[in-house]
């Protein structure tokens, strides 16, 4: 899904050039390059705001803020000669998500976006993704690496001792100041960024390879039909490790420049009227 894919969402952008839909002044030539334009012109502007409890409680994050974060994760990661290698996201809805997605990135790594085990079905499907992925890290965050952790000698702990094969990072382990240390990684449009998985409710989660080229191709596909630009304005609660909730909801608005409101699919499940009321308040 590399070379030629990247080649056709090429011929397509030419094609709407030459029937005068205007295409980006800047050309991004992977994620990490996206990240870095913005946290440079733009850096104080707010990305990301992350609804808490669904409502009023709010978590703010900046290009500048993600980028420095990135950047210190991509270390840790590069430190463990981590480039290339696959790296498993288990983390629940929140800007971190967004932080240590990026971080793979930035190490030239690969993320695997996936969800914490709650139940043995959803621990069958992030068990079929380590196995598929070869992954060799998992980023966490201290909460669920204690869990998982105390879970290891219970008999309903069943196939979680196949997570202790992976080497654990946690989050709040990693120290801010290492951003100073980063080193671009030697990647390019053909570069695989993320590995995105099918849901497996019906079958085995299957796996696909996207590319920065790849992924690149389809935002500017996406801006162009919806006519987004700096001033829009997003809401979303989709899930960050879905495709339509990581490429739409995540990595859109920050193709694009425009902000972004995000709250877990659990608060919008739970009381619907939040995401009315969101809309309303967020314009």
């Amino acid at each position: 899904m590399s070379a030629q894919t990247t080649a056709q969402n090429s011929s397509l952008i030419a094609q709407k050039q030459q029937v005068g839909i205007v295409v980006p002044s800047v050309t991004f030539k992977t994620l990490v390059h996206l990240l870095n334009f913005r946290a440079q012109k733009q850096g104080e502007r707010r990305a990301y705001t992350f609804l808490v409890d669904g409502e009023n409680q709010e978590e703010h994050l900046s290009y500048s803020e993600l980028a420095g974060k990135a950047k210190a994760i991509a270390v840790t990661l590069q430190q463990l000669k981590a480039k290339e290698e696959r790296v498993l996201i288990l983390l629940p809805q929140s800007l971190d998500y967004i932080k240590v997605f990026f971080g793979c990135l930035y190490a030239g790594a690969m993320a695997v976006p996936a969800y914490p085990p709650r139940n043995n079905r959803n621990l069958d499907r992030v068990l079929s993704i380590i196995q598929d992925s070869q992954a060799k890290f998992i980023l966490t965050n201290r909460k669920i690496k204690n869990l998982i952790f105390s879970a290891q000698n219970k008999k309903e702990s069943n196939g979680l001792s196949r997570l202790f094969d992976l080497e654990f990072l946690t989050i709040e382990d990693i120290k801010p100041e290492l951003s100073c240390q980063w080193q671009e990684p030697e990647i390019s449009p053909e570069t695989i960024a993320f590995l995105q998985y099918t849901s497996g409710s019906t079958n085995t989660p299957k796996g696909v390879m996207v590319s920065h080229g790849n992924v690149l191709a389809n935002e500017e596909m996406i801006k162009q039909g919806f006519n987004h630009n700096e001033h829009s304005i997003g809401l979303g609660w989709l899930p960050m490790f879905h495709d339509m909730g990581l490429i739409g909801n995540i990595l859109q608005p920050i193709y694009a420049g425009f902000p972004y409101i995000l709250m877990t699919p659990v608060h919008f499940l739970q009381k619907p009227i939040r995401w009315l009321k969101a809309l309303s308040k967020y314009k």
